[in-house]
């Protein structure tokens, strides 16, 4: 939600804005919040200016009553009065609704250095690291080196419980685990306090950081209750600070969480019939901040080398596509993906995100904090995916693997694995 301050002091800017994200569609939602907030305003000046009334005719009575004069005509002065700010307030209240509705429509600020462009296609490479693999053999995907070695089942996931779902075994499942372990130790020794969530979030809480679409097209909702199974450890991370007021000497707020996860997935990706890229139920480690505006850049820079470094000893090829702003979503200020490459397809494919909301997710979700003056403000949130097991086994599967169907084990993981290479010829 955008500050309605900066719709009040300048609304070229985010008119400027929106036209950067080419909604322009958009632009005419800036002239109705100015038109409503105009009208709300003008009647909070007449609450105002009636309730001084209101107490200005108060004194009046008190001291005619003193006097011993006639106060009849006061009386009726100051009967009507509270009637006129009733109904003012119950026209400001339905014109605040309108306003709240609009606020949720109009895209966050981004930051200047955002990319122009329409699309993902347009998202600007900032940074390659590492270099592809070369194989002197035909390489397997990851689907083909999961079955012929026992690790994945496909066809027995889709008869217990459809597609979108995989059963992992034996030394795969354990190298899951790995790298469940691996990403955790990684966040704590880099400062994050470790948090292991509830699995389940009520809607409100949602509507920080979905639209109800999004809700509808990403979200299990639990039957006959208000409770849906989350898709990230990063909403009840930042749930836990619902409405809630905190201290400037709390930020910065660092989290990172596991948990299982849970999405739908309805759209235009949709679900893959096999693999572990795109699936209904996955594993995640999750890094969250919650910190004082004026630290929140050097935050998102923080969370973005936190990923780098993560992948980097995983000895990984990846790089850094950062969202254009076309394709940056209206929460987001600015946001970047790191991507691995698959070297069947000979692509590069999310592996993880990085967002800076600035304080738009706060505004929803009412978390301010009290700074040191005394002043109550609402900070800044930010959140980045350390790792999704998933997508990690999918790279190390494509880019590790050898002649003989076996792949070798990061370095990284061999220590919670115990073991320096799994699969191929028994």
């Amino acid at each position: 939600m955008i500050d309605i301050q900066i719709i009040r002091k300048d609304p070229d800017l985010v008119k400027e804005n929106i036209k950067r994200k080419l909604q322009y569609d958009k632009l005419k939602l800036v002239d109705e919040f100015t038109k409503k907030d105009a009208k709300w305003r003008k009647l909070k000046r007449n609450n105002d200016l009636l309730r001084t009334n209101r107490n200005k005719v108060s004194k009046e009575i008190s001291e005619a009553k003193k006097q011993k004069k006639d106060i009849k005509s006061l009386l009726k002065k100051a009967k009507v009065i509270p009637d006129k700010i009733t109904n003012n307030e119950k026209e400001m209240n339905k014109i605040r609704e309108d306003l709240d509705s609009l606020l949720v429509q109009i895209p966050n600020i981004m930051h200047p250095d955002v990319p122009k462009g329409k699309s993902d296609k347009d998202n600007k490479v900032r940074e390659i690291m590492g270099k592809p693999p070369k194989f002197s053999f035909k390489p397997k995907n990851h689907i083909k080196l999961g079955e012929m070695n026992g690790w994945l089942d496909f066809d027995a996931s889709a008869e217990t419980s459809g597609k979108g779902f995989y059963f992992m075994k034996g030394d795969l499942a354990l190298l899951n685990q790995a790298l469940i372990n691996y990403a955790r130790d990684f966040m704590v020794k880099a400062g994050y306090e470790y948090v292991e969530p509830p699995l389940m979030i009520r809607q409100d809480i949602l509507k920080g950081v979905y639209t109800k679409a999004e809700i509808d097209q990403m979200a299990y909702k639990i039957q006959d209750e208000d409770l849906y199974l989350i898709a990230t450890s990063e909403h009840p991370l930042i749930g836990m600070y619902f409405d809630k007021m905190l201290n400037h000497t709390q930020l910065p707020i660092k989290l990172t969480a596991y948990s299982m996860c849970f999405r739908k997935e309805i759209g235009s990706h949709g679900i893959n019939e096999k693999g572990l890229y795109r699936t209904h139920q996955f594993n995640k480690q999750e890094m969250v901040v919650i910190c004082h505006p004026k630290d929140s850049w050097k935050y998102y820079d923080e969370l973005l080398k936190l990923s780098k470094d993560l992948f980097k000893k995983l000895k990984l090829p990846i790089r850094e596509n950062e969202s254009c702003t076309g394709d940056l979503s209206d929460l987001k200020a600015r946001g970047a993906d790191l991507e691995v490459w698959r070297p069947i397809e000979k692509i590069y494919q999310e592996i993880t995100s990085v967002t800076n909301m600035t304080d738009a997710q706060a505004r929803l979700l009412g978390i301010r904090f009290v700074d040191k003056d005394n002043q109550k403000m609402y900070p800044h949130t930010l959140n980045n995916t350390a790792i999704a097991t998933s997508r990690a086994l999918v790279a190390i599967l494509e880019n590790f693997q050898q002649k003989d169907g076996c792949v070798k084990v990061p370095k990284a993981l061999q220590k919670y694995l115990g073991k320096t290479k799994i699969g191929g010829k028994k």
